[in-house]
């Protein structure tokens, strides 16, 4: 299949993030925080016209300074429309389910219903942590969402980390963890016609603190999805370290709850943040369409 041209004006992707500090002033877009520590609402941008550099300057800042971006003001884009928007921030990442031979390969389908028995991403995760180089971000539009239910949760791992004493900061520095696909993809889309029988599910090492590449600020880096131990620990030890450490990041100070409409987007930095979607709705219907930007192999970098 032919790669289709990328959204003309397309910046390269260390452009579009920019560099810490980052400004908190915006010229070309609204931002109105929900919380104090993560989440804003964004106003102001056309997803469906050859969005402004300086825009995109500016949403990658706002993603840097916020964590996750949410749009209540968008219609309903097209694939073509909300790929070529995604990849002005970057390449894009195939999802290792994905049912092969699809059109588009990189916009990946949320969809659970009466007959869904599992709700996947019910758990606390970073998006695809298992890949070497795990995703930058992810922008998700529900098309169509439950009356009632249906939220997804977002936390700040930055926060995570900052609410750690130094002692343990300094401990959790020197480790690295096993993030392993198979516990979170086996069967999991058998529904979609993904016959997994043979894949080979990525496996990566991460460190357990990492350092964001844009702000230089430090995160936990582990998920009760993905993370399935810490390396060079017995398994009794991992396991408790995990433990505490998932029972911490999902603290209700470090989050923000986004209530989806028909259409609503979110766009998350998944180097800093974690979610976790409600399965509070059966049998009711949530559709959506995800695309995920292809990010860098994780690091830690004392500060």
């Amino acid at each position: 299949m032919s790669k289709r041209p990328l959204h003309e004006g397309k910046l390269d992707r260390a452009q579009a993030l920019s560099k810490a500090p980052l400004g908190a002033f915006y010229e070309t877009i609204s931002v109105n925080p929900i919380t104090p520590v993560i989440g804003v609402e964004v106003e102001g941008v056309d997803m469906t016209s050859n969005v402004p550099d300086a825009q995109i300057e500016e949403l990658g800042r706002a993603l840097a300074n916020h964590n996750v971006l949410f749009f209540r003001d968008q219609p309903l884009l097209t694939a073509e429309q909300q790929i070529a928007f995604a990849e002005r921030f970057g390449d894009l990442h195939i999802h290792p389910a994905a049912p092969q031979g699809e059109k588009y390969p990189e916009l990946f389908v949320i969809h659970t219903h009466e007959n869904s028995f599992v709700n996947n991403g019910a758990d606390w995760h970073t998006d695809v942590s298992c890949d070497k180089t795990p995703p930058l971000g992810t922008m998700l539009q529900i098309h169509r969402a439950p009356e009632s239910g249906g939220d997804t949760l977002f936390a700040n791992m930055y926060a995570a980390y900052d609410a750690l004493s130094d002692k343990m900061k300094t401990f959790l520095s020197k480790l690295s963890a096993v993030h392993d696909s198979e516990r979170a993809y086996r069967g999991r889309y058998s529904d979609k016609g993904v016959d997994d029988t043979d894949v080979d599910f990525p496996r990566n090492e991460h460190p357990v603190v990492r350092t964001h590449p844009v702000t230089g600020r430090q995160s936990l880096y582990v998920n009760e999805t993905f993370t399935s131990r810490i390396r060079g620990m017995a398994e009794e030890e991992s396991n408790m370290l995990l433990e505490f450490l998932f029972s911490h990041l999902s603290r209700p100070e470090f989050q923000v709850r986004f209530n989806w409409q028909p259409n609503s987007i979110a766009f998350w930095d998944n180097r800093c943040t974690q979610h976790l979607a409600m399965w509070d709705y059966w049998p009711n219907e949530r559709y959506g369409h995800r695309v995920t930007i292809k990010g860098d192999r994780p690091y830690y970098r004392a500060s």
